[in-house]
């Protein structure tokens, strides 16, 4: 059986670093006491990198991604640096290409007591899946410009959408288990205007058909967007493709009140990333106040995804606990970073919700 567990790090740019730190401290804290060792391999890569050295994504790098067996990605990317033809530094898309991570997980939680836009003290916790590797994304920088018009390419294969239905519904049966859901899956698509979206309904009702212990439905992904404000305790898990995902995960992080507490991850049939939904900041980066809660809260998704995959309880008990302590520390209100309405730093949270973990 397996014991220790070698984790690729990239540190990022911009307030990356400042809330890596912490995340690997909290890790190294749960592993201590435990069976299991966590073994952390750093991958230099990113827009600072880029800069002092020429390379945005090392070859040495993505080998050390490739043999993980998990991917830690802080925040990534620099506004004022770019490749040559103006493009955007992301080690992350980089990542999810080469790894095919078709699966891009974005929960949606809020507990009673948390600060949300939302005028309702009910409940949250739901699922976003948005698929990460094709959709509306396919072209990206491949796109066709001419002097008149331009041209982007959505692609939806086979290939990439029934493993990403069949991880929806295993999703699903997983948190249904877990008491986390009721055990429904929603297709989110525009099936009425694009045939794309169409075939793509076609291939999630093919699945469905496989698990009739698990509901299925379907929503426009305009209603979807209206849904989500008026009524997001009425969703489980949803599927979607990679733009509308991209949209609609933000609203989610709205939602909770911010990017700051937005976590993901990128899964793929071998491979995992977790990383924060949110951007590197570089306005705030260096003076310690940037909220590390998604990526401690994306560091407990690893966990958990590492326990299910190795069939390793401890793990999958050690990321609950992680992501219980910043709900915990959410919800007490008694630390509160910048981005949430309170003065604590980076520095203040981190040990809050290691003061948290029971």
């Amino acid at each position: 059986m397996k014991t220790t567990y070698e984790i690729a790090v990239f540190e990022g740019d911009g307030i990356g670093p400042e809330i890596m730190a912490p995340t690997v401290d909290l890790l190294l804290t749960l592993a201590e006491p435990a069976s299991y060792a966590l073994r952390f391999v750093d991958a230099p890569a990113g827009a600072a990198h880029y800069a002092r050295t020429g390379q945005s994504f090392p070859t040495a790098s993505m080998d050390t991604a490739r043999g993980a067996d998990a991917i830690l990605l802080s925040a990534m990317g620099l506004p004022d640096v770019r490749y040559p033809d103006g493009t955007e530094i992301s080690p992350q898309i980089d990542l999810r290409k080469a790894l095919t991570l078709f699966a891009g997980v974005r929960p949606v939680t809020i507990r009673p007591g948390h600060p949300t836009p939302l005028a309702t003290d009910k409940p949250v916790d739901f699922v976003l899946i948005r698929e990460s590797t094709e959709g509306l994304f396919h072209t990206q920088g491949r796109g066709e410009v001419t002097e008149d018009e331009a041209r982007e390419t959505l692609l939806i294969t086979r290939a990439i959408s029934e493993p990403l239905f069949k991880f929806a519904f295993d999703l699903a049966k997983s948190r249904k288990a877990a008491g986390r859901g009721p055990g429904k899956v929603t297709c989110v698509d525009k099936a009425n205007v694009f045939r794309a979206f169409a075939f793509f309904r076609e291939m999630f009702d093919a699945e469905a058909a496989k698990h009739p212990d698990i509901a299925a439905d379907h929503a426009y992904v305009d209603a979807t967007a209206l849904w989500m404000v008026e009524r997001p305790w009425s969703f489980d898990v949803m599927v979607t493709e990679n733009m509308f995902g991209d949209i609609l995960s933000d609203l989610g992080a709205g939602l909770m009140g911010g990017l700051g507490l937005a976590p993901s991850a990128d899964i793929g049939h071998d491979h995992a990333v977790f990383q924060p939904c949110h951007g590197s900041a570089p306005d705030i980066a260096g003076q310690g106040v940037a909220n590390p809660m998604a990526m401690i809260l994306s560091a407990a998704m690893m966990l958990e995804w590492l326990g299910g995959r190795h069939d390793a309880p401890e793990l999958t008990r050690d990321g609950v606990r992680l992501r219980e302590a910043v709900e915990a520390v959410i919800t007490a209100g008694a630390v509160r970073s910048r981005d949430l309405g309170g003065t604590d730093g980076t520095a203040a949270v981190a040990a809050a919700v290691k003061a948290a973990l029971v």
